[in-house]
Parts: structure tokens; C-alpha cells; sequence
């Protein structure tokens, strides 16, 4: 009887934990609580942020955790989109589908101004705090943006040739449904951090920032202040110039 007992004890146990299994979130990011500054954590959709004490490194499948007209029908993320999107612009699907990354950012710890501002290169420029990668305001071969807006989806975003979901503009989703407009968004890849088009109930104009597309003074995560990057609604959208600080790298 008393082995009996054990087992179904064992069994009730083995059940809740699955069923905490399935019913938990998709986007878990794992953290090396001891080395990573808690602003890092902020980032949510990562499969894990660690730290060396230099550089932070962030793993993501890129994958946007929001519905999309370019995940395929049988995704249950996928939604149908029509109608205008970013800019008023008339939405026109491309041909791409999103398809996950294997993503490695690795960026300063304690980012510092860069005698030698490099400019952003295509491909990630950085990262946004629910993974999915940040890219700058050129389509391929650094040709006008303006013929890729067309194809950005309700949460102004799409898909490369591979797959890669990207923002090059505002994250509609993290600004308007997950935090706010004036909230941190994400970090480019040279550790600064980049915050949403709204700053003391203000929209940031591109008059507001500098070349490199921001300015220094304190944020509820940097008390004491620190240099951060802007999203904005005129070109260059998130970063101007080229990085203010020096970037670490990005591997996929």
C-alpha cells in the first residue's frame, strides 16, 4: 500500500508538470543571472542571454512571436493581411516565407563611443528585445527602403530571401501590444540600447538626434545616463550614420 501511495504521489507530480509543459509560453530565454545586468533581461524572446563579463551574447531563432501574413497557413501564427501598412503604404506581399535562424549577437557589456564610427552593414545591425533582429534603412545592396515597404506586414516586419523576419523600422507589436512606445526595444550591436519614437510623451523627430540617430541623457534602465538609439517614422527609421559605438558581431 505505502509503494502504492509513492507512485501515485510520483504520477500527480509527473502530470502537473506537464501540464504546466504545455500550457507555458513558446519564447523562454534562459539567463546567467550572476553575469547579466538586468536590463539585458529584458530581453524575452531569446533562447538564452549570457554574459563573460565583456560581452553579452544572445541566442535567438529570430522568429517574431506575433501573427504574420508570411508564416505559412498551417502555422497557427499565421493571419491573413490586407490593406495599408507602414506609412500609409498599400500592403504587397513578397515572395518570401519566414523560416527560423540560428542567431548569435555578441555585443559590449559596457558599450563606449568609437573613435572610428563604422557604418551598419545589411544584415543585422542589431537585436529587439523579442529576438528577432534589427536591420538598418536599406533594402539589398543598400537600395531605397521605400521599395520594400510595401511588403511590411501589420506589425511592420518581413522576411528575407532566407527567411530572416527583420524590423526595419518601428516593431508595431512590441511598441503598441508587449511594452509601450517610449519603452526599450532592443540593443544594436554595438551595446547601445535602441527605445521606441516616443520620449516624455514627445515624438522624436529626426531633429531631436544626432548623425548616428540619438542622443545621451538618463533612462529608467541607465539612472545615471547613457547614449541610445531612437526609433523614428522618417528615414533612417533607427540608425543614421553609422554606429555610435564600436559593434561587436553577429553569427548565423
Amino acid at each position: 500500500m505505502k509503494n502504492y501511495l509513492i507512485l501515485s504521489a510520483i504520477a500527480i507530480c509527473c502530470f502537473s508538470c506537464k501540464k504546466s509543459a504545455d500550457t507555458a509560453t513558446t519564447t523562454t530565454t534562459t539567463t546567467n543571472s550572476t553575469n547579466v545586468p538586468d536590463v539585458y533581461k529584458k530581453i524575452y524572446g531569446a533562447s538564452s542571454v549570457t554574459s563573460d563579463g565583456t560581452f553579452i551574447t544572445i541566442k535567438s531563432t529570430g522568429a517574431p512571436d506575433h501573427k504574420s501574413v508570411y508564416y505559412a497557413t498551417t502555422n497557427a501564427l499565421y493571419e491573413n493581411f490586407s490593406g495599408t501598412t507602414f506609412g500609409g503604404v498599400t500592403f504587397g506581399k513578397n515572395p518570401n516565407s519566414i523560416a527560423t535562424q540560428n542567431l548569435t549577437f555578441k555585443i559590449p557589456m559596457n558599450p563606449a563611443v568609437a573613435s572610428t564610427h563604422a557604418a551598419t552593414p545589411g544584415g543585422p545591425i542589431g537585436v529587439a528585445i523579442n529576438g528577432v533582429p534589427l536591420f538598418n534603412q536599406y533594402a539589398a545592396m543598400n537600395a531605397a527602403l521605400t521599395n520594400e515597404i510595401n511588403g511590411f506586414d501589420q506589425w511592420w516586419g518581413h522576411p528575407q530571401q532566407s527567411g530572416q523576419y527583420h524590423y526595419h523600422v518601428e516593431p508595431k507589436y512590441l511598441t503598441t501590444v508587449k511594452v509601450t512606445s517610449s519603452s526599450l526595444i532592443g540593443f544594436l550591436l554595438d551595446g547601445f540600447p535602441a527605445y521606441g519614437p516616443v520620449e516624455n510623451g514627445v515624438a522624436v523627430s529626426n531633429a531631436m538626434l544626432d548623425v548616428y540617430h540619438g542622443h545621451s541623457h538618463a533612462k529608467v534602465e541607465y539612472p545615471s545616463g547613457i547614449y541610445h538609439y531612437h526609433f523614428t517614422t522618417e528615414s533612417p527609421y533607427l540608425n543614421g550614420n553609422g554606429f555610435y559605438g564600436t559593434a561587436g558581431t553577429v553569427s548565423q
